[in-house]
């Protein structure tokens, strides 16, 4: 996402607005609401991105803004699309890049400094440095190994409790993972892989990992739904996927859920959203970049696009507080650390994988 991925799975979600239309002729930074009446926004994000058509039509009401959202792919298609049109923007906003390619869109100058009163505790969730002056965090999620508990207990058998199980005979052949190389939470999960066991350490887990049976999948959608046994009608029980997910894998009968997130294997994904430097609106952006962030937004967030609000006020849907539980202490890998390795890390998971 995010963007986070999960989000994919949704159906019947509509996107605001045309996308390609022509945008508004310049407006002043400085605009009263009033000045922003009949002029448009547009908002390029990732491809996952959805709100409730409600909320969208009470802000155009509310505001006489015209929203036009751009979808562009997911996180990495999107940052690099607004970092090679950095210089012609093609958005006055934009919301979906990540905490693992944020430093690569404010190095290219993607974003112009933006100060915005952040709600709750998401004052925590900023960056350090400039990006922390023009992105402004909207919804975090962590990426987590989930088990399907109702599988393991029909099969008598105990489930992994962490990083080293999945690379231990006794759980062979019974782990999904997406790709790093085109999943964003195949990515976050080699990060905390990289966390965990150090820069010089990750190669040979995942060789381990990989000898174990572990398997690879494009994206989350194919891990998820297409080989997780609690996804799906896969065969393997044990998943890459979100702190979020086991609050939709509730069993009706017993009001319980049939899988779980191991906290312990967690990497926090934050999504960001920032007004764009030469956008042809900056004002208007600024006003969207308030409703992302307003209370209403961020409550429709978590049934709406699978991740958490920002916003710690927020009152979460009742499987959510219950189900969905959040990492203490996620593991970390720090955003310069991203930007500086990222390539890297990329080509030696790609040798390791391909052998």
């Amino acid at each position: 996402m995010l963007a986070l991925a999960l989000a994919t799975a949704l159906t019947g979600c509509s996107l605001i607005g045309s996308g390609d239309d022509d945008k508004s002729s310049d407006s002043d930074p400085s605009a009263s609401p009033e000045d922003l009446r009949g002029t448009s926004v547009v908002l390029a994000t990732h491809e996952s991105f959805s709100l409730p058509d409600e909320l969208v039509e009470q802000f155009e009401k509310d505001t006489g803004i015209t929203l036009k959202v751009r979808p562009s792919g997911d996180a990495g298609k999107l940052t690099t699309k607004l970092a090679l049109n950095a210089d012609n923007p093609f958005a006055d906003l934009a919301f979906g890049v990540d905490n693992t390619f944020a430093t690569r869109a404010v190095e290219a100058g993607v974003f112009a400094d933006h100060a915005v009163r952040l709600p709750g505790s998401a004052e925590e969730l900023r960056l350090d440095g400039a990006a922390g002056d023009q992105l402004v965090p909207v919804d975090q999620a962590s990426v987590c190994v989930n088990v399907d508990n109702a599988w393991f207990e029909k099969h008598d058998q105990l489930p992994p409790q962490g990083f080293d199980d999945l690379a231990d005979p006794a759980w062979r052949d019974l782990t999904a993972i997406p790709a790093a190389t085109t999943s964003s939470p195949g990515l976050a999960f080699l990060l905390a892989t990289i966390a965990e066991f150090g820069e010089d350490g990750w190669q040979g887990y995942w060789e381990r990992l990989l000898d174990n049976g572990a398997s690879l999948s494009p994206g989350w959608s194919e891990a998820y739904y297409g080989d997780f046994t609690g996804g799906g009608e896969g065969d393997r029980p044990i998943v890459v996927s979100y702190d979020t997910s086991p609050a939709f894998t509730i069993d009706e009968a017993s009001g319980e859920s049939t899988t779980s997130a191991l906290l312990n294997t967690c990497f926090r994904q934050v999504e960001y959203a920032g007004v764009l430097a030469g956008a042809d609106n900056p004002a208007g952006a600024a006003r969207v970049l308030e409703f992302l962030l307003s209370s209403e937004v961020q409550a429709a967030l978590p049934e709406q696009m699978y991740v958490f609000p920002v916003d710690d006020t927020v009152a979460l849907p009742d499987d959510w507080a219950k189900f969905a539980t959040q990492p203490d202490e996620p593991l970390q890998v720090s955003a310069d650390d991203i930007d500086e390795h990222r390539q890297e890390w990329l080509t030696t998971w790609t040798d390791l994988t391909s052998r």
